[in-house]
């Protein structure tokens, strides 16, 4: 038998238990998973929390859960007043007719009041807009993000001639650029973000279709308006797109017509872990990010003084790249595919974000030589823009830091 085959043997024993051993599929995920089955997929909403381990529960959790999306959508993304499960008609006795929110239709779309749906439905485009930028160029070197999806949200995209179910349809796009991301409020300082480009465009789909991309919009929206005291960070985007590609891939078609839904609880558990990342106000915090920095950087100092010292010496703080790594999870390092690999392994980590750290160490330390010869420009460039390396080698190295 193949390594191959054995390894999809091994996966395959191991998600088919009554009651699935978490350590041992950690410890088959932590060498990566094969890209057959719904291996990748199941995996990822384990070692997230988003399933438990005994099968017998799935069914039951999978149905309440994707209940509950449908759910959100209906009260967070659909406009004030839409006629979606019958409601918005009067009884014909004078009482106020309600939307399916019990949102009073007398609300105008004018009220400026604290109370107004309406009021509170423009204020959204305020961060919608943002989100809107930002998903248009999702994974922009690969076309997938562009393409329709086979199964779109029926009561969003057949809007009837209703505007504003389509949350594009809310904001005007600006002409989009790879501009730097700017800290604002409680967001990011400088992420940088890469700009290849494919040759296909984000441009939205006609009525009955959406593109992955609308959908990837949809979830971040209601992530938001769920989480009103962190809202929407940019770099968010780059967090849930490799969740979302997992989960709209899955060769299980029923599982695929949920990716949406699947994907929306997953990046939150996803989130709550990293949630401080993306709070300024929690920088210095155990957790935060620049707490994290120091980790890379001490263990840094003890692998390598000689590395350390180089970039002491040229000032080339760790927040010039590393910032970005630890944020995004590295996600803006490396083609898509070596990411999920990566992920692999860091989903996999009963302490998360140790490994993380030991992958962004070995980064540094493969690139040995040239740092010690590079000047200051020179290694920014290198650690910003991270050349072209067998992921394998990288992951392998990080395992063999102590």
């Amino acid at each position: 038998m193949s390594i191959f085959k054995a390894r999809v043997k091994e996966f395959d024993d191991a998600l088919a238990q009554d009651v699935v051993d978490l350590k041992e599929l950690r410890r088959l995920t932590f060498n990566g998973v094969p890209d057959v089955q719904s291996f990748r997929a199941l995996s990822w909403k384990l070692l997230l929390g988003y399933l438990g381990p005994r099968r017998s529960s799935w069914t039951t959790t999978l149905a309440q859960k994707r209940a509950l999306y449908k759910q959100f959508i209906e009260e967070l993304v659909l406009p004030p007043g839409h006629s979606c499960n019958g409601a918005g008609e009067g009884d014909g006795d004078g009482d106020v007719a309600v939307d399916s929110r019990g949102v009073g239709l007398q609300d105008h779309p004018l009220s400026e009041g604290p109370e107004s749906a309406w009021n509170t439905f423009f204020n959204d485009n305020e961060f919608l807009l943002q989100i809107d930028k930002d998903v248009r160029r999702l994974c922009p070197d690969i076309s997938f993000f562009q393409q329709p999806t086979e199964y779109p949200c029926d009561i969003v995209v057949h809007s009837k001639g209703e505007h504003g179910r389509r949350l594009h349809e809310r904001v005007v796009p600006t002409v989009l650029s790879s501009a730097n991301v700017e800290r604002k409020g409680l967001g990011m300082t400088k992420i940088n973000l890469i700009t290849k480009r494919s040759v296909e465009t984000y441009a939205a789909m006609e009525d009955g279709q959406e593109a992955h991309w609308e959908v990837v919009q949809r979830i971040l929206f209601i992530y938001a308006k769920l989480n009103p005291g962190q809202g929407y960070v940019q770099g968010m985007n780059e967090i849930v797109g490799p969740i979302y590609y997992v989960m709209a891939s899955d060769p299980d078609l029923s599982y695929r017509a949920h990716a949406e839904a699947d994907c929306f609880f997953c990046f939150t558990a996803l989130m709550s872990e990293i949630r401080d990342f993306f709070i300024k106000t929690l920088d210095d915090a155990e957790g935060g990010i620049k707490f994290m920095m120091g980790l890379l950087s001490n263990m840094l100092k003890t692998k390598d003084i000689d590395i350390y010292e180089h970039l002491k010496s040229q000032e080339l703080h760790p927040q010039y790249y590393s910032f970005r790594w630890l944020t995004l999870l590295l996600s803006q390092e490396f083609p898509l595919p070596d990411v999920l690999r990566i992920w692999d392994s860091v989903f996999s980590d009963e302490q998360r974000f140790n490994f993380l750290i030991k992958i962004c160490c070995s980064m540094i330390l493969i690139q040995r030589e040239a740092i010690l010869e590079n000047d200051f420009a020179s290694n920014v460039k290198l650690l910003q823009n991270y050349p072209p390396i067998d992921i394998n080698v990288v992951i392998t190295h990080a395992v063999s830091l102590a």
